[in-house]
């Protein structure tokens, strides 16, 4: 395995990115570092955000500065303010420890003045968008002739902004420079162009293929009518207790409609959109940052530079009309090697062009059933289950309060008490979601392929079971259709849907098997705790994957 020593980094930048946490270099870091450090070859480095391209390029950049030269010896180009205060916050952290370089972050938004007297008191790295640069250039603070490398980050978001003048005024103006350093996610024409005028026969280093959208990244898609969008929009937000996501509206009146009911029906949500001041947009972007909120709502224009790493879910309220927004919104979540889920809420007209996204970037779409307020209902009691039993519990403080707090429940049984605790927060859903509709879009007779749906619980041939396990005990569908088939023969017809959540699942099952498979299953453990199997409650009518387990029948575990 490569090692950060491997790539010929010096020893106070070691130390420096250590002390953050790098143990070994992600793909891209492995593949731009050497040419970066050891040629004044332009280059384009194709990779997705989030795979660590800012210490790709900000680790050689800093070895290659003259600590001793006061001037102007490098410039980075950012399209949004997020990313260029993050970029030049990151190569500060990077170097605490080698020579205190001088970098300055110039951006939109902030005082002009202030940014004028720190590049008068000495900057050797420029971090910078391309509007406020070029004001700084026409203002003739900024010098640039003695640049040695230009980066370019995040190129085709730059220029998707409409920076394509400002991005030529300012390449014309580093008339001196020795290399630029291109990081893109995609390649649309107008990179094409910039690479064709400006760099010189570049190396191309792509880590992935052209536009090819995350492999860490689930796809998913849910078909709704019209009408019914915002609807199932907030039945997908509840059925994923957990998330912590973006949600994208195409234009500035979506984002503050669903905003504004988002936010009018209890959600942790607020918009970011170009009406906003940056003064509000910077709380929001604080709020997100540190979790204080949830859901964040935005345009793709606001959303382009967003930098935060452990983003659950990218929703898209509408799908882009452009494939490659697409990669980028997606690409908002699944970073650094995380996982990470995109889901489109689309109505049937738009279906045609999930398939277009699937033949431009590779992904693999799955089409998804809205879910039920059943299945709602059911996702949120057992986050709220799982909540409970993972609470840690402040033994010193909470002990003088237990003697008043036993004889309060006193008179409530074991049974009772689970059962009010986990009413807290499971009652506003229920009485919300109750007689909630179905708001599928069923086809005739059946789904796409001719095939009927499975009825469940006494709807039909299969009986649908509960069993307390799921993802966290590092179960799959593979794993458990392996389990039934090899450990109690149950052939795969008599198996139906199979509904893995985090702490539980759901499977469908004929009734001829049930009796076998139900005493077998409890005869299992995962991790100490034994394997329980029930009844499902009928339907009413009308996130680093774990690895699998290996089932061992020694009454009997499930060893990892």
């Amino acid at each position: 395995m490569t090692s950060f020593q491997d790539l010929g980094l010096e020893e106070a930048l070691l130390k420096g990115i250590a002390a953050l946490g790098f143990e070994t270099p992600t793909p891209v870091q492995e593949l731009v570092i050497p040419v970066a450090l050891n040629s004044d070859d332009d280059f384009i480095a194709l990779a997705q955000t989030g795979t660590g391209k800012t210490a790709a390029f900000g680790l050689p950049l800093l070895q290659r500065i003259d600590p001793s030269n006061r001037n102007v010896q490098a410039l980075v180009l950012c399209p949004t303010r997020e990313l260029c205060v993050q970029v030049a916050s990151d190569l500060v952290n990077y170097s605490q420890f080698a020579h205190q370089y001088k970098v300055v972050a110039v951006y939109g938004g902030a005082s002009i003045e202030t940014q004028i007297r720190q590049i008068k008191a000495g900057a050797q790295v420029i971090v910078a968008t391309p509007g406020r640069l070029v004001d700084l250039l026409v203002r003739q603070v900024a010098h640039l002739e003695k640049v040695a490398q230009v980066v370019l980050d995040e190129a085709d978001e730059m220029l998707n902004m409409g920076f394509k003048e400002a991005v030529d005024i300012i390449l014309e103006a580093v008339e001196n420079r020795k290399s630029i350093w291109l990081f893109s996610a995609t390649m649309p024409e107008e990179v094409r162009t910039i690479a064709a005028i400006y760099m010189k026969n570049p190396r191309e280093l792509s880590v992935g293929n052209r536009n090819q959208a995350n492999a860490n990244i689930v796809n998913h898609y849910y078909l709704c009518r019209s009408e019914d969008r915002y609807a199932a929009l907030k039945r997908v937000v509840d059925a994923h207790p957990g998330i912590y996501g973006l949600i994208f509206c195409r234009t500035k009146n979506d984002t503050k409609e669903v905003a504004e009911q988002m936010i009018r029906d209890g959600y942790n949500a607020d918009a970011l959109h170009g009406d906003l001041v940056q003064s509000d947009r910077d709380r929001v972007m604080q709020r997100f940052r540190e979790r204080n909120l949830q859901l964040l709502i935005a345009t793709d224009v606001a959303a382009r530079g967003i930098d935060v790493s452990d983003i659950t879910h990218v929703i898209n309220y509408g799908l882009p009309d452009e494939p490659e927004i697409y990669t980028h919104r997606s690409g908002r979540t699944g970073r650094a090697g995380r996982t990470g889920v995109s889901i489109s809420i689309i109505t049937p007209k738009f279906e045609e062009k999930i398939r277009q996204i699937e033949r431009r970037t590779k992904a693999v779409f799955v089409k998804m059933p809205i879910p039920t307020g059943f299945e709602v209902c059911e996702s949120q009691l057992f986050h709220i289950i799982q909540n409970i039993h993972d609470q840690e519990v402040q033994h010193a403080e909470i002990e003088p309060f237990l003697p008043r707090i036993y004889e309060a429940l006193a008179d409530l049984s074991k049974e009772e008490l689970i059962k009010r605790f986990a009413s807290v927060e499971f009652n506003r859903f229920l009485s919300y979601y109750r007689n909630s509709p179905d708001i599928n879009i069923h086809a005739k007779g059946g789904d796409k392929k001719g095939h009927h749906r499975r009825d469940v619980a006494g709807n039909g041939s299969l009986q649908r079971l509960f069993v307390n396990i799921g993802v966290m005990d590092g179960v799959s569908k593979k794993d458990f259709l392996h389990l039934l088939s090899t450990e109690f023969r149950v052939p795969k017809n008599a198996i139906g849907d199979i509904d893995i959540k985090k702490s539980f699942m759901h499977f469908d099952l004929e009734p001829s098997f049930i009796r076998e498979v139900r005493e077998g299953l409890e005869d299992f453990s995962i991790n100490g705790r034994r394997v329980k199997v029930n009844d499902a409650m009928p339907r009413p009518e009308k996130d680093h994957k774990p690895s699998g387990p290996k089932w061992d029948k020694t009454k009997k575990k499930a060893r990892y």
